[in-house]
Formats: C-alpha cells, sequence, structure tokens
C-alpha cells in the first residue's frame, strides 16, 4: 500500500499483537482499495505481522503498559506514553490525517490522544466481547466508537450513541477460506490446535494426552495439526509419534484460516481473532479461555460462540485429558452435530466487518471535514 497523492491519509494505530494488527490491516485493505492511503502506528512487536503493509507506512511509537502500582512501575509507564504522545503529535502534524482509528492496546493511547488534542476525528474499535482497559481510557474521548458485538455499551448510553455494530474485521485469506464449505466426513478427522499468537502451554500438556486415552480404533482417525511453543514441539511430536497419531506440529501456521477451514473440529484460545476467524469461516470450536485475563474478554468471547451453538466452552480448571476425550469421543460419533455447529458459528461471522468499518472511519473523517 503506497501513499495516493492528493487523499489525506487515515492513520490506524495497534498494539502489536495479531489481535490488533489483523483486523487493523483488514481496514487498511479496505481503505486502499477505495483510493485512501493509510499509516499505521504500533509498537516495536508488530514486526511478525505487519509484512502486508509496506515499511514506509509504519511508524513505531513508544508506548508502556502498566504492569503493577509500585511508583516505579508508574513511573515507567507515564515516560513510556509520554514519550509516545510527543511522536504522536509530530506524526500526526506531519501525515495531517482525515481520520484516527485505533484498535486497542496500550500503544493506541499515544496516536488517539494526540489526534484528538489536535481536533482530528478519532475512532475506536474493539474486537472482544468486554471492552478493553486501553479502549475505556479512550471510549469518552474519541468521535465515534466501533464494536464487534452488539450492547457493549448498555450500561453507558452517552457512550453507546456514538457506537457502531461493525464486527470485527479480518483479514482477506480468512475472506477467502470462507468460501471452503465444510467437510465432509468421512474417515479422518482433521483437528486444528492453536492457543493464539503466544500459543498455550496447556493444550501441549493436554490435547496429546487426550488423544491417548481415546480407544485405538477412533484415535487413528484423527490427523491433527498443532500449534505448540517452541519449548513444547519435540515432547508433543514425540507424543504422537508414539501414539501412532498423523500429527503436524508447529509454533506458527502463516496459512491459519485455510488450515481453519480445512479443520472438522478446533480447540484453541478465545482470543477475538480466533473468534472472529472461527465464525467468518464457520467451523465449529472447543474453547478454552485465558483463565487469568483481567477483564475475562476470553470468556465472553467464547461465550458468544457457545450461545450461538457454535462451540463448546470449557474452562481451563475443567479442560483436562479426560473431559477432552470424552468431549472428542461425543463429537466423532456425531458428525452431524459438527456440521450443525459449523453452520451456528457461520451465522455469528461478519464477513463484512471491514467494509462496514471502512464506511464509518470516511463518515467520522467527512463529518470533520465539513466542521
Amino acid at each position: 500500500m503506497t501513499h495516493t497523492a492528493g487523499r489525506a491519509p487515515v492513520l490506524v494505530a495497534a498494539g502489536g499483537t495479531g489481535g490488533h494488527l489483523f483486523p487493523a490491516e483488514a481496514l487498511a485493505t479496505a481503505l486502499a482499495e477505495r483510493g485512501i492511503p493509510v499509516h499505521l502506528a504500533t509498537d516495536r512487536r508488530a514486526a511478525r505481522y505487519s509484512g502486508a503493509l509496506a515499511d514506509d507506512i509504519v511508524h513505531v511509537v513508544a508506548s508502556a503498559t502498566l504492569r503493577g502500582r509500585d511508583p516505579i512501575a508508574v513511573l515507567r509507564t507515564a515516560a513510556g506514553l509520554g514519550t509516545g504522545l510527543i511522536q504522536s503529535w509530530l506524526l500526526i502534524g506531519r501525515l495531517k490525517p482525515a481520520a484516527v482509528i485505533g484498535f486497542g492496546g496500550y500503544p493506541t493511547v499515544p496516536p488517539l490522544l494526540a489526534a484528538a488534542w489536535r481536533g482530528v476525528p478519532t475512532i475506536v474499535h474493539d474486537a472482544n466481547a468486554v471492552i478493553g482497559r486501553a479502549n475505556r481510557l479512550l471510549a469518552p474521548r474519541v468521535t465515534a466508537i466501533a464494536t464487534t458485538f452488539p450492547d457493549v455499551f448498555r450500561a453507558a448510553p452517552q457512550l453507546a450513541a456514538k457506537t457502531t455494530l461493525t464486527g470485527n474485521p479480518v483479514r482477506l485469506a480468512v475472506v477467502a477460506a470462507a468460501a471452503t464449505a465444510y467437510p465432509a466426513s468421512g474417515g479422518k478427522l482433521h483437528l486444528l490446535v492453536f492457543g493464539g499468537s503466544q500459543g498455550a502451554r496447556i493444550l501441549a500438556d493436554v490435547v496429546p494426552a487426550a488423544i491417548g486415552l481415546l480407544e485405538p480404533g477412533l484415535r487413528g482417525r484423527f490427523a491433527i495439526v498443532q500449534q505448540a511453543r517452541e519449548e513444547d514441539l519435540k515432547r508433543v511430536s514425540d507424543a504422537y509419534r508414539e501414539l501412532s497419531v498423523a500429527a503436524e506440529v508447529a509454533t506458527f501456521f502463516a496459512d491459519l484460516p485455510a488450515r481453519i477451514a480445512a479443520s472438522h473440529l478446533i480447540v484453541a484460545r478465545s482470543g477475538a481473532s480466533t473468534v472472529a476467524e472461527l465464525s467468518a469461516i464457520g467451523r465449529p470450536a472447543m474453547l478454552v479461555p485465558l483463565p487469568h485475563a483481567l477483564d475475562q474478554d476470553q470468556l465472553a468471547n467464547a461465550g458468544v460462540l457457545a450461545d450461538a451453538g457454535g462451540a463448546i466452552r470449557l474452562l481451563q480448571e475443567d479442560f483436562t485429558p479426560r473431559r477432552l476425550a470424552v468431549e472428542l469421543a461425543a463429537l466423532a460419533a456425531a458428525p452431524q452435530r459438527l456440521a450443525d455447529m459449523a453452520v451456528a458459528a457461520r451465522s455469528v461471522g461478519r464477513l463484512d466487518a471491514a467494509e462496514r468499518l471502512a464506511d464509518l472511519v470516511l463518515k467520522v473523517a467527512a463529518a470533520g471535514a465539513n466542521k
């Protein structure tokens, strides 16, 4: 994506994880297709995920997350955010964007505050069923709010009045994967296991052990693709090899949307991007929310899919090899239930979320330009 002559750009701000950057990337693509140049403000973690954006439009802005309440931690956070605020003020002055939109995470705070103070139209998008802390801080100060799920601000009428339900934008690879029909039930059961951008040790502990508890005939039907942390790769691979189960184990899958589409069932965490991609593609899942999240956002995200009938939500304390083996055996014996769960998951997804959000960004930018 390159700067389009004569058009004011949109500045997209996102924390440097896949959960924040993937929807930002999807919006950037939608805006670029309309001839709107896009720049990205993010933190240093973004290198792994921002490959779809040209280097000259990615701007690293200092930030910090508050970790602890002791005076040194507070001062360190304030210093990081203060530096980022100065950098953002200068960046916005140079780019003169038509609007600035943030996708959550503390790296979005400096660009959004700087834009608001400069009088630039601002938007925040939240991907979760529970609004994140950075977005909660910014919500009263921005021009408009976009949400993935309805009624997020039911208890805050003033914020609800400037909120638009757009859904969570998904990457083009997800849109392409969504065109794939749910795999026909046959001999093999394709199981995909992943724990988000950072992986999840508990999946490495539980899933191979659960497969080992299945009776041999059923166990042999599984073909498994599993993401694991570097330190868990060997033991997970060895476990499947000893069980004579076909398995591909890696730390990262660049083609994850296509692998979701090829699967009969997914076992995963329930981060915002995971839930958005499962629902957009329409695949059944067993979701194990991250238990120690401050706002329990993954618990709420998984609840949306579970309430729709597209997922089974298992608390981590209940996610044992025996419980998982029971669930896998029951689902393997009920292919129609899996197919019905796929349809239910798809009913929650919004493939046009990027277009809806692009519409909102341009509407807010136009209103700001006419003031």
